[in-house]
């Protein structure tokens, strides 16, 4: 399983990639509220992991931006 952690804000999110035995796949990284910075986030993704239907993602709870 591919665990995917974003700490939401407005103009940017941090992201971590793990697996589930702890294993860092992709050390935090900051992407852009917007379309590049998403697709930005979906290639870091795809880059440690071809089966996307392995994959768990979670934000963080932060007021209206969860």
């Amino acid at each position: 399983m591919i665990l995917v952690g974003i700490d939401v804000a407005k103009d940017k999110h941090d992201c971590f990639i793990c697996n589930s035995e702890g294993e860092v796949l992709c050390k935090t990284f900051t992407f852009q509220n917007s379309m590049e910075g998403f697709n930005i986030l979906f290639e870091k993704i795809k880059s440690v992991s071809d089966d996307l239907s392995n994959l768990k993602v979670g934000l963080e709870a932060t007021g209206h931006y969860s």
